[in-house]
């Protein structure tokens, strides 16, 4: 596998989410929570206008149309299969189904309804994932995947460099 640059340098994010996610327990509260947020956010979305309703082209009856959501949906979905082809079709494929699924039970729900539980489940998913910070990240845990070989060494090491400018960083606030 190559290594990318830049915004699509998987290694990279992979150091800076483990820099601050190091608790197994943490690890998968945020892993269970993050598909769910996504979903409630498209709900949200799902209350903009359509840019183009494919009712009035035959299609599904209104409840899937060109809007935000599904904008918002793509861009993440190409972003993720640009970080890495394997990985990134699956995560592609949840943003897509996130989007279908909000899409229809945005549209059964109503407006109303669909804020509700939109927001119910925002408030719920972030209060996991701080919740999950600040009760689990004490001790440090060892990342077992490895997508290519030297993967686990090289994040090691820009985990230690972003953890290292972090406390730089803290220390000259400290100091002024």
């Amino acid at each position: 596998m190559g290594v990318s640059t830049g915004m699509f340098d998987l290694e990279k994010h992979y150091a800076f989410y483990g820099a601050y996610h190091t608790n197994p327990i943490n690890i998968l509260i945020h892993t269970v929570l993050v598909w769910p947020n996504v979903f409630a956010a498209l709900l949200f979305l799902y209350a903009a206008p359509p840019f183009l309703d494919l009712s009035k082209l035959g299609f599904f009856d209104g409840v899937l149309r060109l809007d935000i959501g599904l904008i918002h949906a793509m861009i993440h979905a190409i972003f993720y299969v640009c970080m890495d082809k394997k990985s990134g079709v699956l995560a592609a494929l949840m943003c897509i189904s996130c989007w279908i699924g909000s899409s229809f039970l945005a549209a059964r729900m109503g407006l109303s309804l669909t804020l509700t539980v939109g927001i119910a489940v925002q408030f719920f998913c972030f209060v996991g994932q701080f919740f999950a910070h600040a009760v689990f990240e004490v001790m440090q845990a060892v990342f077992g995947y490895e997508p290519y070989p030297g993967f686990k060494k090289r994040v090691d090491s820009k985990i230690e460099s972003e953890i290292k400018i972090w406390r730089e960083k803290t220390q000259q606030k400290k100091v002024t």
